[in-house]
């Protein structure tokens, strides 16, 4: 739930590329499909577009972006301006020889490469290399590169725009490169073919596929579990559910399951629809008076399928309540709701907002429980909905009763990359927003779960629990997430290999985890892990569970470890531009304290030649790093909240600036 490529943890909750990168794969890697109406275009396309580079391989050119071509190179520029895709062809020796003919093409290199990795050969094509670029905090920019083969000849693709754009329209870039492939190529596809049944060998080749996965990403735990036709076919675990402690996890072990608590909360919302308590298209403010966000007039159009459906243009905006949550309440969290603003037309654009998706669940909770606290009274409504009816026996909110039983413990890569145990309280701050992501539950009874929606609402026994319609209408799609996946209410759809796959996956610090079922087939899956970068491993287990179910092609493995390789290169990366302990001259130049209306105090703690950030619910120690503008950053380095960046202010008065994709936060000298 937090941006990968500054935070290891709380991963995809900060920009909406990554968020889509976990859900779906690595950038410039997920298949599309050669369609025959592409061709050259240019100008400002006035639709999503098929649309072909200078040597005749596919991409989509989204709504309103502008497409020039400079001799070999296209060139992508949303609406906001100022940031840019470039598609370059172009013949080379090599790799190399290849990006810097492609940045000769289309602009001056102006940033230092800071690392390069290597990618199995995919989708046709080969010699797939990424090249990051350091750019300096105050750039506000991502700028990266990367390189396909095929045919003899070389296509580069770079990556060059603001943080903000970025974010916004990571749908739109998702639709760039999922369909970035060669010249006449056809995905695989698995339309029209009939599942597998999962015998003991290809069970066996799952559970292989998940031990090698822990053992190349450093996840000590995973517990996860397949039911096909109505049957458990397994429910287990491997590795340890704490470093220090041999015992396992298993089927009833206790995970944070994050963001896959808010499908479960639009089932609440879909069995009030049901009982006919309320519609979708109900204003949220008809139902509790009290929703607000800061702009009036999308307050007013709000419904209820807006709150989870990722399409009002309300941005991420979560280092508020990750950082500032020592007693706040629900009723706390949705004033600060109230006070944001959406950053792009209402339906306009994919933006995945955790502040909006916690006041969905409790707007079914005060319906329904008028009188009580919006926290309780959410609470309750899912144990009477949800939880007892489908029989989640182990499901909870209560964070001091799941960490007292068979629970697994949160881990994440120290700042070296050895495994550690992370920092949990963060972890807490999601409770004042617990629809959005605190639920705690075990592979067995989200099982239990994924059954029903593959029974169309039915339970065991055969009884009726929530009607097809109420309980399919949060899989229609709401907004587009890129070209073969679509966000509906909590739950994505996606399609990107032939036959539609619902599911969503949850990410907090060390907890990272997916649920996933095929309604064509029957089958449905769950995968739970206790550590950072577990992300890897809950999506590439998707695919995996398609290549078992289909005999695809075997991409999954060779993706998931290139994943994890790709994972400790950058960290280490990132490690040698760091100085721990921090630079004592930048440190003698801090305040003792600082302070943000919206964030809260920063105290400076000095342990010997060790300069901790104390953020008054937890605190972490820091490194320094000089930036290639020669500014100076303060990264936190505590396992499973490594880099967020504080950077030291350039004016009279002593400041640190933290920033997310679309906000800025200026910490002032108290």
């Amino acid at each position: 739930m937090m941006r990968r490529s500054v935070y290891s943890t709380v991963i995809c909750l900060i920009t909406s590329l990554t968020f889509l990168a976990c859900q779906r794969g690595d950038l410039a890697s997920a298949p599309g499909e050669s369609g025959a109406a592409e061709t050259q275009v240019t100008g400002t396309v006035a639709a999503d577009t098929p649309a072909t580079t200078v040597k005749g391989n596919t991409f989509v050119a989204p709504e309103g972006w502008t497409v020039e071509v400079r001799g070999p190179a296209t060139i992508l520029e949303p609406p906001e301006g100022g940031s840019w895709i470039a598609l370059v062809d172009l013949e080379a020796e090599d790799a190399d020889e290849a990006v810097d003919a492609a940045w000769a093409a289309y602009k001056e290199l102006a940033w230092p490469l800071k690392v390069t990795t290597e990618s199995p050969d995919k989708d046709g094509w080969s010699r797939r290399r990424r090249y990051e670029y350091q750019t300096s905090p105050n750039e506000r920019r991502t700028v990266l590169a990367g390189t396909l083969y095929a045919k003899d000849a070389w296509t580069v693709w770079i990556y060059d725009m603001a943080h903000d754009v970025g974010e916004k329209r990571g749908g739109q870039v998702s639709m760039v490169f999922d369909r970035l492939l060669p010249k006449g190529y056809s995905r695989e596809s698995f339309a029209g073919k009939t599942a597998n049944e999962l015998d003991e060998a290809r069970l066996a080749e799952i559970a292989r596929f998940v031990r090698d996965g822990m053992e190349a990403t450093g996840v000590p735990g995973v517990s996860y579990g397949i039911v096909q036709d109505g049957e458990v076919v397994f429910s287990g675990g491997f590795g340890v559910r704490k470093l220090g402690d041999p015992t396992p996890p298993d089927g009833d072990t206790l995970y944070m399951i994050a963001s896959n608590t808010k499908g479960l909360s639009t089932l609440m919302l879909a069995k009030l629809v049901d009982e006919g308590k309320l519609t979708w298209k109900t204003p949220a403010i008809d139902v509790m008076p009290s929703f607000a966000v800061a702009d009036p007039e999308t307050t007013s159009r709000v419904l209820v399928e807006h709150l989870v459906c990722a399409c009002t243009g309300m941005p991420r905006q979560d280092m508020e309540w990750l950082l500032e949550y020592g007693g706040v309440t629900p009723e706390g969290a949705m004033e600060l709701l109230a006070t944001m603003e959406p950053t792009s037309d209402f339906g306009a654009l994919f933006q995945y907002s955790n502040m909006l998706a916690g006041a969905a669940g409790f707007v079914g909770g005060y319906l329904m429980f008028p009188d009580m606290e919006l926290g309780a009274a959410y609470d309750k409504a899912m144990q009477s909905q949800v939880f007892d009816p489908l029989g989640m026996t182990e499901t909870t909110f209560d964070y001091e009763r799941a960490l007292a039983g068979n629970v697994a413990m949160a881990h994440a890569p120290d700042i070296d990359g050895n495994p550690a145990h992370a920092i949990f309280e963060i972890n807490r701050s999601v409770i004042p927003l617990r629809p959005a992501g605190a639920g705690w539950s075990n592979v067995n009874d989200m099982l239990k779960y994924v059954a029903m929606e593959l029974a169309e609402g039915a339970l065991p026994d055969g009884g009726r629990y929530i009607s097809k319609e109420a309980l399919f209408e949060r899989r229609e799609p709401k907004v587009a997430v890129g070209n073969d996946a679509s966000y509906g209410m909590g739950l994505m759809v996606d399609t990107t290999y032939g036959t539609a796959v619902v599911h969503h996956g949850g990410d907090m610090i060390g907890y990272h985890s997916d649920m996933m079922w095929l309604p064509e087939h029957d089958v449905g899956a769950v995968v739970l892990t206790n550590g950072d970068p577990g992300w890897y491993i809950r999506s590439r287990f998707q695919r995996k569970l398609l290549e078992v179910l289909f005999d695809g092609e075997p991409l999954a493995d060779k993706d998931l470890a290139s994943d994890a390789e790709r994972y400790f290169e950058n960290m280490a990366a990132d490690r040698e531009l760091l100085d721990r302990p921090a630079d004592p001259a930048a440190v003698d130049g801090l305040a003792a304290k600082y302070a943000n209306d919206a964030l809260g105090e920063v105290t400076v703690v000095r342990d010997g030649e060790t300069t901790y950030f104390d953020f008054g619910e937890w605190q972490s120690e820091v490194a320094t790093r000089v930036n290639p503008d020669e500014t100076i950053s303060f990264i936190t380095i505590t396992p499973g909240f490594i880099g967020a960046e504080l950077v030291i202010g350039t004016g009279d008065e002593r400041t640190l600036t933290l920033r997310d994709s679309q906000h800025e936060y200026v910490f002032e000298e108290m």
